[in-house]
């Protein structure tokens, strides 16, 4: 018991760490008087990369393997990790329909989004983006693989201080001052030791549906690359060095991953 709670408190403070490095990607707003489209999309585009590797190496591949050795075949470990990851983006999808909220470059999205303001509808938009981040980070301490944990804190880390401080610089151009600018991107990474909480707990609760969830929170940051991250990044004029950025973004976490896991 003393070590399940251990893990799930393990969990919840790297999920803290990892959001906290928002506001140290934030910090640049301070010294930096703009920041290019082009800059913003490789950046975004390489935290896009890590976010991927995270899912197939710290996420998918444990899953499997531990499915495996619950259920005793292969084919049963690759479907209950399917149906996690199905489900997973089902659920994002599903939040994304029902709460309103504002990309950096689409624009508004679900219902009632033109009555709220744009500051709200950034931070839900940063919230559901944050959340499955923390939560992966979480179900990443499941079954005691602390090693694994903080091989995918480190990246989600790393990859949420471009989006540090790309949210700061959005919030900047929509007329908040640099200080607020930088608060909120702070703040907005509270969303993750949130989801870091909740990761670790779930498992702990029912360690069984373990390759479920990792299946689960693989899909919900695939969701999020795929229908937020990678159209925000191949918007402009420069998908090709978002798309060679994404690579190595990609490389970065899988050398993590292979090197510290």
């Amino acid at each position: 018991m003393a070590t399940d709670i251990s893990i799930i408190w393990q969990g919840t403070l790297a999920s803290l760490a990892a959001g906290a490095a928002s506001g140290v990607g934030a910090l640049a707003i301070f010294f930096v008087k703009s920041l290019s489209e082009r800059l913003k999309d490789s950046m975004l585009a390489g935290a896009a990369g890590v976010m991927l590797a995270a899912s197939f190496f710290s996420l998918l591949l444990p899953g499997l393997e531990y499915g495996e050795e619950l259920l005793g075949a292969t084919w049963a470990s690759a479907a209950v990790v399917i149906f996690g990851l199905l489900s997973g983006a089902a659920v994002l999808f599903f939040l994304h329909q029902k709460l309103p909220h504002e990309h950096f470059d689409l624009g508004r999205e679900g219902p009632d989004a033109e009555h709220i303001r744009r500051i709200w509808l950034f931070i839900i938009a940063i919230t559901l983006h944050n959340f499955p981040e923390g939560m992966a980070v979480g179900v990443g301490f499941a079954g005691g693989d602390v090693r694994n944990g903080y091989v995918l804190a480190t990246g989600i880390g790393l990859q949420n201080i471009p989006e540090g401080l790309a949210v700061a610089f959005s919030l900047l151009a929509i007329d908040y001052s640099r200080l607020k600018a930088f608060t909120i991107a702070l703040l907005t990474g509270l969303a993750e030791p949130i989801g870091g909480l909740f990761g670790a707990t779930l498992v702990w609760i029912a360690e069984p549906i373990m390759p479920w969830t990792l299946g689960f929170a693989a899909g919900a940051m695939l969701f999020i690359i795929s229908n937020e991250i990678i159209p925000e990044t191949h918007r402009n004029s420069y998908k090709t060095i978002a798309t060679f950025s994404l690579l190595i973004g990609f490389v970065v976490m899988m050398s993590l991953d292979a090197t510290l896991g």
